[in-house]
């Protein structure tokens, strides 16, 4: 399969690194890195250990592809879609994170699907991804229900070793997904802690209630996802994930633009068209968005330059 992966930072250099074993793939992402891979090769390490030389590029328009996989922050997705609008794609694939991404890409794109991914990823220096915790990839239609196009995706990424699943509940996957990460990475970020930190202590608490106040959003939305669900899904990723830095952390760390309107966000506007309250989540926001406005302030004086 021919598969561009639009967005090469950590999850989409291990997710094309991985189907690079196996198929043609195209990597489009930002110097340094892309001109590493070119000249020495993508170097993926920790639960897998090899070398691949996918195509990489900096531009993404006028690409052709059986199938484009999205993993750029999710306040990069439209300017991705006016990029690959200009290209011609079978499918497309947001891994990305939060609600919104597959309604943006789908104003200019066709044949949109949505997936959740659990592999863990760190882009330890240009050329060089670290797989920091094995997973899988669930995919199917944003609105949920069957798509023959998804069974063929998951087919091929199994064909390179990657676990995949075609599913029929993708509503409800992108929900679970979302309020665990409501949990999980606000906290971690402001805290400047490891997952593991959340197994029990304050931090624990203030995630738990970020993660419930999701799950009875979601219930409102008509998905099905319960408490006892939502709070033994948080449990198992931060036992499973326990050294791992969540992506807001890494983002905070490296002095990033966050994805916390998409997450913690999300869960408050969709809270808010359901006149529900979200105290926690609305808390968290307000938090990381007083951490970006002084990082903004301090790029602003020293001349650097806002994250795309």
């Amino acid at each position: 399969m021919e598969i561009v992966v639009f967005g090469a930072g950590s999850l989409g250099s291990l997710i094309g690194g991985l189907l690079a074993r196996e198929h043609d793939v195209i990597l489009v992402g930002r110097d340094p890195h892309v001109r590493t891979v070119r000249e020495e090769g993508l170097t993926v390490t920790g639960a897998y250990e090899f070398r691949v030389h996918p195509d990489v590029t900096t531009d993404g328009t006028g690409l052709a592809a059986d199938l484009v996989i999205v993993t750029v922050k999710s306040f990069d997705t439209a300017e991705a879609a006016r990029e690959l609008a200009t290209g011609s794609f079978e499918a497309v694939l947001s891994l990305q994170n939060g609600l919104e991404n597959e309604r943006v890409l789908a104003e200019r794109l066709e044949r949109v699907l949505a997936g959740t991914v659990t592999y863990g990823a760190r882009l330890r220096e240009p050329g060089l991804v670290a797989c920091t915790g094995e997973g899988e990839i669930a995919l199917g239609p944003p609105e949920g229900g069957e798509s023959p196009p998804t069974e063929r995706i998951a087919a091929a990424f199994r064909a390179a070793d990657v676990k995949a699943t075609a599913v029929e509940d993708v509503p409800r996957r992108l929900w679970l997904k979302l309020a665990i990460n409501a949990g999980i990475n606000p906290v971690t970020a402001l805290a400047r802690v490891r997952n593991g930190a959340l197994v029990d202590g304050p931090g624990r608490e203030t995630a738990r209630a970020a993660t419930l106040e999701a799950a009875r959003v979601a219930r409102a939305e008509d998905v099905g996802l319960t408490d006892r669900e939502a709070l033994s899904a948080l449990d198992s990723v931060i036992d499973a994930t326990g050294e791992n830095r969540s992506s807001m952390l890494q983002d905070v760390e490296a002095g990033r633009r966050t994805e916390v309107d998409a997450i913690n966000g999300a869960v408050v506007r969709s809270a808010a068209d359901s006149a529900i309250d979200a105290p926690t989540n609305r808390h968290l926001l307000r938090l990381v968005r007083t951490w970006e406005r002084g990082r903004d302030g301090r790029e602003n004086a020293s001349g650097g330059a806002a994250d795309r």
